[in-house]
């Protein structure tokens, strides 16, 4: 599949590099986001509890949770059934 990412895509990879915590930085520079979009994301995905938003000190970082595992085993079980193909970062 070539072209724009799909939301779900763009999820599926936030929930996949967070499964160590990163920091919002880090998060849109991998997931190639711009940082008003990406904050739309991580709000929705921490709303829906598949991100915790962890905050020590002045440092915050996110960290998939056990509910993000659900989604990201569907995720990549629906992509592969739809594009004989596993979900792979784009960068």
């Amino acid at each position: 599949m070539s072209g724009r990412r799909t939301v779900y895509e763009i999820y599926w990879e936030i929930l996949v590099y967070c499964k160590t915590p990163r920091s919002f930085t880090a998060i849109i520079n991998r997931c190639d986001l711009n940082s008003k979009t990406g904050q739309e994301y991580l709000e929705f995905l921490v709303a829906k509890g598949y991100l915790a938003l962890v905050t020590e000190g002045q440092k915050s970082s996110y960290h998939s949770t056990s509910e993000a595992a659900v989604y990201i085993s569907l995720f990549s079980s629906l992509y592969q059934k739809l594009f004989d193909a596993t979900p792979e970062f784009k960068l």
